[in-house]
């Protein structure tokens, strides 16, 4: 007869799930923002586009890249239209081959440290590989050029887009681009800067305040664009 199996061991206590914590240790992202070059019409083309999402006006977008590269970079920066680009990177910048218009502005480049890190799922659009294979991804963009105030009897630079793609929002990107245009105007003895902002879009509108900028809602923008425009060459 044969002998009876041993008892089965017993099944061990699971151990008890260990709750995630968050890292409490910030996380370091380089952030530089410097002019834009030719190269760069490709990203600010779809910035353009995201932008003109986010605003409801996408019916109003017909720029093309070669609409933009035959337009913006004609002049000498800050003496026409002028884009600033920002970007951000894990690591520290590398040294790049300078662009001659680089000698008119130093990149800015800042430490910022993020509770938590940025998940861009976009980054392969808007990723720049340097020629030693570092990686940084674009962020966003302003672009602005000058304007004339008689008041003052002083130019100032009119700020036609300043965006930020949706994933860097609410990190201080913002404020670092039109911060960055205000430090230029007060470099060459410029009055004022000034730009518009759309009346449904109440979180732009306290951060602008909250820069210093007095919204002006005695002020209308009047346009003549498209159909009516064309009339006038008749």
């Amino acid at each position: 007869m044969a002998a009876a199996a041993p008892p089965p061991a017993p099944t061990p206590t699971p151990a008890p799930p260990v709750e995630h914590q968050p890292n409490p240790t910030p996380l370091t992202t380089f952030v530089r923002i410097r002019l834009a070059t030719p190269s760069d019409v490709p990203f600010i083309h779809k910035l353009i586009h995201q932008m003109a999402v986010f605003e409801k006006l996408t019916h109003l977008f017909t720029a093309t890249q070669e609409s933009l590269s035959s337009t913006l970079f004609n002049s000498p920066p800050f003496t026409s239209f002028t884009v600033f680009i920002l970007e951000v990177s894990p690591n520290p910048f590398p040294i790049a081959t300078t662009h001659p218009t680089q000698t008119l502005f130093s990149p800015i480049v800042t430490l910022v440290n993020l509770d938590l890190p940025i998940v861009d799922d976009d980054s392969e659009g808007f990723k720049i590989v340097g020629a030693d294979g570092s990686e940084v991804y674009v962020g966003g963009f302003v672009l602005f050029f000058p304007n004339y105030s008689t008041f003052l009897g002083k130019p100032g630079f009119y700020v036609e887009d300043l965006f930020v793609r949706e994933c860097y929002r609410r990190r201080g990107f913002g404020k670092m681009l039109l911060s960055a245009v205000a430090k230029q105007a007060v470099k060459m003895g410029y009055g004022r800067v000034e730009w518009v902002v759309l009346d449904w879009n109440v979180n732009a509108i306290k951060f602008y305040e909250e820069m210093g900028a007095k919204v002006l809602q005695e002020w209308r923008l009047c346009r003549v664009t498209g159909d009516a425009l064309q009339a006038y060459g008749d």
